[in-house]
């Protein structure tokens, strides 16, 4: 499954947060532990409310967490 575009700082702020478990934080987002796992594999983009419950789980800014990266451009 390809990456998606969306780059995150959930793994860093985890720990930085008192090494705060997946299922903690999936508990804190209302999601399951599932879904934070593929979000930080980037294998899964959260939905723009999910984004806002997993910054504020963090006390922190959207842009703060999540990131976007452009793909790099093909040369023909």
């Amino acid at each position: 499954m390809p990456e998606t575009p969306i780059d995150n700082e959930i793994r860093r702020l985890r720990f930085e947060h008192g090494e705060m478990t997946q299922e903690e934080l999936a508990r804190r987002a209302g999601c399951t532990r599932q879904t934070i796992i593929a979000i930080e594999a980037r294998r899964y983009a959260p939905s723009l409310e999910l984004a806002f419950r997993i910054a504020r789980a963090f006390g922190r800014r959207v842009e703060e967490v999540f990131h976007y990266t452009d793909a790099p451009e093909e040369e023909d």
